[in-house]
């Protein structure tokens, strides 16, 4: 199973994969959408719901960051983990990974 068609990478039944991606400063905003850019950063969001994690990554000499909710604390604790290993991969390429055995 692919983490962008992953079953439980949902927040209330929402998909989750990609996050939605904020400009946070540099040259220009290009708006991104879905699977772009290179992951920089992952950060586990500790404050109550801990069920979140913001992803940064560059895009097109941009930054830019994305929270990333999923239901269920662990299986964020495990997303984290998992995408911290995998910095300086583009977001496509993370996405088309298989979760089969790792989830």
């Amino acid at each position: 199973m692919l983490l962008r068609d992953h079953p439980l990478m949902r927040y209330r039944g929402v998909p989750s994969w990609p996050p939605i991606w904020i400009w946070t400063h540099g040259l220009e905003d290009k708006s991104p959408k879905g699977e772009v850019g290179v992951l920089r950063r992952v950060i586990k969001f500790h404050v109550q719901p801990s069920n979140r994690c913001f992803l940064f990554i560059d895009h097109e000499e941009s930054p830019y960051g994305g929270v990333l909710m999923v239901d269920n604390h662990d299986l964020c604790t495990k997303i984290v983990r998992f995408l911290q290993a995998r910095y300086n991969r583009s977001i496509a390429e993370i996405g088309g990974l298989d979760l089969a055995y790792t989830f």
